[in-house]
């Protein structure tokens, strides 16, 4: 009876129970409830990579954009997104020497952001504030980036999504790009939670200049001697969240505690598939540059970006590249550069020399090498790539290459990356020098480079043919 008697109360209490957490699981990220993750709905359109997408850009004067290109002025415009619209979106070319090379040569394919808050505030692509749409600038292979991405992703860290887009201008055929999602305020959130901390990518002004600060060195306790991070910051940073970071560079300096400055793991699974890519535009390279810095709670996390210029395709600069495909493909995982520079990335060096940390990153490259290449991972996600996007480059207008060069981009991009599988498993076994100083007294055989030249992947030349 007394079970009874309270019945109508429980049921009562059940359904009000039910309201406030239908309430909560609507409205919690607006009380400050953070979900365990975040998929927004851009992730399964415009980044559903198993398509080729569709992107009109509807501006009123595209030869005027042409003409504004290498000031990176922003023209209003609508982008239609697999016959979606979306008005107002901001549109400009993006790149350094990219940008500069296209204009040099009289060439109209630039590499593109678009920006869909930025004349109208609050606008967005189902979530996102913003996108790249990279032009395969000294890539006949159309692939270094989206394959770079995919090892990152598998790899779990923090990855731009992208996927393949045949781009039109008010529309007509302009080619093919891939679209990147841009590390903002949407890939903080999915990456990080609403709760997210702050986002950097240190650049330098000038190359000639010592930029310590990208090379993450400690220099101050004065954030004007960081003025290369925080001027790259993505999100205003306040007296507090420059202290943390210069305190994390000041804890990386001493090479001492580690784990309290630095997300290690997250660092670790990052360098492994840098150093498989031999990306010399990069941290690990003479320029310092090309990467994401995030930092929350005083720890950092190193995030990729841009590797049009990896697998050893880096050029720029240099009046006679060093096009030796062995050396590249053999290139020593425990000293991915030169001394001179190594010293100067502590945020590498420093890591590797903790026996532990060296000993995890190598466990991190068996896993890379065994999961991703030796089980056709790599080439089945190669070879679907391929086929899937082999037609649109046949029609490409703006292509930097000819459809036979970009045949030949993707089967020397795809014998390099197994060839460097290799190379990697026989320097984890110890049958091949993992370190500049034990290829100096070296005798054996390295993995034979198999005829492979390695500008067929991508050179400047390509611009003037």
């Amino acid at each position: 009876m007394i079970r009874h008697r309270y019945i109508h109360k429980i049921c009562i209490s059940a359904m009000i129970a039910a309201v406030i957490l239908t309430a909560l699981f609507m409205q919690g990220e607006s009380l400050g409830i953070q979900p365990v993750s975040s998929s927004p709905e851009y992730e399964s359109r415009l980044f559903d990579d198993s398509r080729v997408h569709t992107i009109d850009l509807q501006i009123d004067d595209w030869n005027t954009f042409l003409e504004a290109a290498p000031s990176e002025t922003y023209f209003q415009c609508d982008v239609v997104i697999d016959g979606e619209w979306f008005p107002d979106t901001g549109l400009r070319a993006k790149g350094n020497n990219s940008r500069r090379l296209v204009e040099e040569y009289g060439l109209e394919r630039y590499s593109l952001k678009l920006e869909f808050d930025h004349f109208q505030k609050g606008n967005s692509y189902y979530g996102l504030d913003k996108l790249s749409l990279d032009a395969s600038f000294q890539d006949n292979s159309y692939l270094k980036n989206y394959i770079a991405y995919d090892m990152m992703e598998y790899m779990e860290v923090p990855s731009p999504l992208c996927s393949y887009a045949w781009v039109t201008v008010n529309g007509k055929p302009h080619g093919l790009f891939l679209a990147v999602e841009e590390p903002e305020e949407a890939f903080a959130k999915r990456n990080f939670g609403p709760g997210y901390g702050q986002l950097y990518k240190p650049d330098y002004k000038s190359l000639n200049n010592e930029n310590a600060d990208v090379a993450l060195q400690y220099i101050s306790e004065d954030p004007a001697d960081y003025d290369n991070i925080f001027r790259n910051a993505k999100f205003q940073p306040d007296d507090s969240d420059k202290s943390r970071l210069i305190q994390a560079l000041k804890i990386i300096d001493t090479g001492e505690d580690l784990g309290t400055a630095i997300c290690t793991d997250e660092v670790l699974r990052y360098f492994t598939v840098q150093v498989f890519c031999v990306n010399l535009d990069s941290y690990l390279g003479r320029t310092g540059h090309n990467y994401f810095l995030y930092e929350e709670n005083g720890l950092l996390q190193i995030l990729p970006w841009d590797y049009n210029l990896a697998f050893a395709t880096y050029s720029l600069g240099m009046p006679e590249p060093i096009n030796d495909a062995g050396l590249y493909i053999n290139y020593p995982i425990d000293t991915p550069s030169s001394r001179d520079v190594m010293v100067k990335r502590p945020l590498y060096h420093n890591l590797m020399q903790n026996e532990q940390y060296f000993n995890q990153y190598h466990a991190y490259f068996d896993k890379l090498i065994r999961e991703y290449f030796e089980s056709g991972m790599f080439e089945e996600k190669t070879a679907r790539a391929i086929k899937m996007i082999a037609p649109y480059v046949k029609k490409d207008p703006s292509a930097f290459c000819s459809y036979e060069d970009f045949q030949k981009g993707a089967e020397t991009f795809r014998n390099f990356c197994l060839l460097r599988a290799q190379s990697i498993r026989g320097q984890l076994d110890g049958t091949l020098p993992s370190t500049h100083l034990e290829q100096e007294s070296f005798s054996g055989e390295y993995i034979d480079p198999q005829n492979i030249w390695l500008p067929d992947m991508g050179e400047i030349a390509d611009l003037a043919d």
